[in-house]
C-alpha cells in the first residue's frame, strides 16, 4: 500500500491485491490515520486474515548520523538513540517514529528493524563528505555529509547494473532519485563515492517544498529583513521553498505540469527549467568525478513519471557527454524498468522504479531471524 500527500484533504490511498490497484482519494491528517487505512486494508482484501499473522515491520529511518552505520533491529535504546538525531531530519525522523510507534500500538506481537537512508553512503571517501569549516566540527559535533535515499540509490544502481548485463564492480552509474525530496548520486563499482543531500535532507538540488544549496549568507539576511529567528527561516527553505516557492501553485510536479502545459504559466516554466539545470550541474559534476558514466538511471515519483523534466534535464547535457534520449521511448508511461536513450546515445538513459520496499523487506528477514 502507498499514501500520498499525507495532510491534504484529497490524499491519496492506493493498495495493490493481486496485480489489481484499488485507489481512493479521501482527507488523511496524519501517519497514524494512514497506517490504520493500510492495516484495515490487509485484513479487508484477505491479504492475511489476522494482523498477527504479521511477524516483522520494516521502516525507513532517515537520519542514522554516525550512530548507526547499517540497519539494525529496534530497541527502546534504538529508538533513544534514533530520536536524538530529530534535529538533523526535522521533516522524516519524527515522523518515521509516528509511523513506528502506529505500527507498535496495532501489532504488538511483531518486530521491527530500522534501515537507514545514510548507510549507502558511507563509504564515500573523507573529501566527499568533509564541509570546509573548522576540523573541529566535524570532530566534536560530527559535522559532515551525510546523503540520503541510500536504499533507493543502492536498489536503482544494483538493478542498472543488471539491465546492463555488466558486473556492479565494473560500472560507474549516475542515480538521480527525483520525488518530492530529490537527490543525486555518483555510484562507482556499487558504492557511493558523492551525493547531493548534506547534513540534512536540505541540502542539494531543489526538491518539493525544499530550496536545495542556498548561498549561506542568505540567511542571516533573511533573518534581519523578515524579522525571524533562524529556526522561522529554516521553516522556510524546508517547508515553502523549492517547486512551490517558484512556482507558487504546487509542490507537487503533476500540478506544475498540468499548469505549464494546459494554461502556459510562466511561472511553471521557470519552475522546470531551474529543476532541470540544477540537477544537470550535479550530473555534470559526478560524470567528472566517476571519469565518465555508463548510464544515468531516474526513479521516484517525479524521476519516473515526468517526461519533460527527464528531456530537459538530458538536453542541459547532450552535447557536452554524448548522450541522446529517444523522444518516444521516453514519452512512454510504464512501471517497467526501460531505457529511454536512443540507439546512437554514448550513455544509457533508464527509468527504474524504485523498491526500496524490497530493499527494506529482506534487512528486516535476515535482522529479525523470520
Amino acid at each position: 500500500g502507498i499514501v500520498e500527500k499525507i495532510g491534504f484533504e484529497d490524499a491519496i490511498f492506493t493498495i495493490k491485491v493481486n496485480g489489481e490497484k484499488v485507489k481512493k482519494v479521501l482527507p488523511i491528517p496524519d501517519h497514524t490515520k494512514a497506517v490504520s487505512l493500510l492495516l484495515e486494508a490487509l485484513v479487508e482484501y484477505k491479504i492475511v486474515e489476522s494482523l498477527d499473522e504479521i511477524k516483522g515491520a520494516g521502516h525507513r529511518a532517515v537520519h542514522g548520523g554516525e550512530i548507526f552505520k547499517e540497519s539494525v533491529p529496534v530497541t527502546d535504546e534504538v529508538v533513544e538513540q534514533f530520536s536524538s538525531l530529530n534535529e538533523l531530519a526535522p521533516l522524516h525522523n519524527p515522523a518515521g517514529l509516528i509511523g513506528y510507534n502506529a505500527f507498535k500500538e496495532n501489532l504488538p506481537h511483531c518486530k521491527h528493524a530500522f534501515v537507514f537512508d545514510t548507510a549507502f553512503h558511507q563509504t564515500m571517501p573523507q573529501e566527499s563528505y568533509i564541509y570546509a569549516l573548522p576540523i573541529r566540527y566535524y570532530n566534536d559535533y560530527k559535522i559532515r555529509r551525510y546523503g540520503f535515499h541510500g536504499t533507493s540509490h543502492k536498489y536503482v544502481s544494483q538493478r542498472c547494473a543488471e539491465l546492463m548485463e555488466k558486473p556492479l564492480e565494473d560500472t560507474k552509474i549516475i542515480t538521480c532519485h527525483l520525488g518530492n525530496g530529490a537527490s543525486i548520486t555518483a555510484v562507482d563499482g556499487g558504492k557511493s563515492i558523492n551525493t547531493s543531500m548534506g547534513f540534512t535532507p536540505l541540502a542539494g538540488v531543489m526538491m518539493g517544498t525544499r530550496s536545495g544549496d542556498v548561498d549561506p549568507s542568505v540567511m542571516p539576511y533573511l533573518c534581519k529583513k523578515l524579522n525571524k529567528t533562524a529556526d522561522e527561516v529554516l521553516e522556510i527553505y524546508n517547508k515553502k521553498s523549492g517547486m512551490l516557492g517558484i512556482s507558487g501553485i504546487s509542490s507537487d510536479s503533476r500540478d506544475i505540469e498540468n499548469a505549464l502545459f494546459n494554461e502556459g504559466n510562466e511561472r511553471a516554466l521557470l519552475t522546470g527549467l531551474l529543476y532541470a539545470r540544477i540537477v544537470s550541474k550535479y550530473i555534470g559534476q559526478y560524470y567528472a568525478e566517476l571519469g565518465g558514466c555508463d548510464a544515468i538511471c531516474f526513479t521516484a515519483g517525479v524521476g519516473e513519471n515526468a517526461a519533460y523534466l527527464r528531456r530537459l534535464i538530458i538536453d542541459n547535457v547532450s552535447r557536452a557527454f554524448g548522450v541522446f534520449l529517444d523522444e518516444e521511448l521516453n514519452s512512454i508511461r510504464s512501471d517497467e524498468n526501460r531505457v529511454i536513450s536512443h540507439q546512437y546515445s554514448q550513455i544509457k538513459v533508464m527509468v527504474i522504479p524504485t523498491n526500496e520496499e524490497v530493499m527494506i523487506a529482506r534487512d528486516t528477514v535476515r535482522l529479525l531471524d523470520l
